[in-house]
C-alpha cells in the first residue's frame, strides 16, 4: 500500500523524477504517515473490540495495556468509546462519565469503595490514554472495550494498512497538502489549500458511503440530522422583535 500512496502523492505533486526530484522518497513517506494518522483520528475509521484485565484495587489503566493483535497494523488505541466488564458467559454495560463528574463523585472519598467496576472516564488523552475506574476492583476482572485505533508507520510496501477503504482514497490528498506547506512559496499554499479541501471531500465521502442508513448521526463526521431545523428556529428567533 505505501507504494501505491507514494505513486499518488507524487502524481498529485508533478513530482519530476531523478535528478530533479522535489521530494525524496523518505520526505514522501513521512506525509503520508502523517496523514494516515491525523485520518485515522478525524475519521474514527479504525475500530477495534479489545480488551485488558483489571488489576485488583488500581484505579488507574493506560490504553497500552489493551490488547493489539498482531497482524492488522494497529498501533495503540487513541479513544474508548465503550466499556463492559465479564460476567459468566456474557458481560455488563459500565457506565460512561465525564472526568469532572467522576472526580466529583467517584474520587471525592477518603476511603474508596471496592466492587464490581460501574463507572469509568477517561483521563489520558491519545496513544497515551488512560481510564479511571470505579469503585476499585476487588477482583481481576476482564473488561471489553470498543476503541478508536491509530495505526502503525508504513516503512515498506508489505506492512499492513489498517485504513479501510474507502478512506485509503483521502491519504494522498494530506499527503499533498503538507507536501506543498514545505514549500512556503504563495502558490504552492494556495495548491495546499486545494489539496486540503480536496482531502475533506473524500473523507467525507468515505464516511457518507460507509454509514448505515439507520441511526447515521451515531458515526463520526455526520452531520446532527436536526441541526438544520434548530438553526433555522435560531435564526427566526432572533429575527423577532425583542428577541436576543
Amino acid at each position: 500500500m505505501l507504494n501505491q500512496y507514494l505513486t499518488q502523492t507524487a502524481q498529485l505533486l508533478q513530482n519530476p523524477a531523478a535528478p530533479t526530484t522535489l521530494y525524496s522518497t523518505a520526505t514522501l513517506t513521512q506525509f503520508i504517515n502523517t496523514a494516515r494518522g491525523q485520518l485515522a483520528a478525524e475519521s474514527e475509521c479504525i475500530r477495534l473490540y479489545t480488551s485488558q484485565t483489571l488489576t485488583i484495587g488500581a484505579r488507574v489503566f493506560p490504553f497500552s495495556g489493551f490488547t493489539i493483535p498482531a497482524g492488522q497494523g494497529i498501533q495503540s488505541p487513541i479513544k474508548v468509546n465503550t466499556l463492559w466488564y465479564s460476567v459468566a458467559t456474557g458481560q455488563k454495560w459500565i457506565t460512561p462519565r465525564s472526568f469532572e463528574w467522576f472526580s466529583l463523585y467517584s474520587l471525592n472519598h477518603p476511603v474508596p469503595a471496592s466492587g464490581q467496576p460501574a463507572r469509568w472516564a477517561q483521563y489520558g488523552q491519545g496513544v497515551s490514554g488512560t481510564i479511571y475506574i470505579d469503585p476499585l476492583p476487588d477482583a481481576a476482572y476482564l473488561v471489553f472495550a470498543d476503541t478508536v485505533c491509530y495505526p502503525i508507520p508504513l516503512a515498506s510496501d508489505t506492512d499492513v494498512e489498517a485504513i479501510p477503504y474507502l478512506w485509503t482514497d483521502a491519504v494522498p490528498y494530506f499527503a499533498a497538502y503538507l507536501a506543498l506547506l514545505s514549500s512556503q512559496g504563495s502558490a504552492r499554499m494556495q495548491d495546499a489549500q486545494r489539496m486540503f479541501q480536496l482531502y475533506e471531500e473524500f473523507t467525507n465521502r468515505a464516511r457518507r458511503f460507509a454509514t448505515p442508513g439507520l441511526l447515521p448521526g451515531n458515526y463520526p463526521q455526520n452531520a446532527d440530522p436536526t441541526m438544520s431545523a434548530q438553526l433555522g428556529q435560531l435564526a427566526m428567533a432572533r429575527g423577532r422583535p425583542g428577541a436576543a
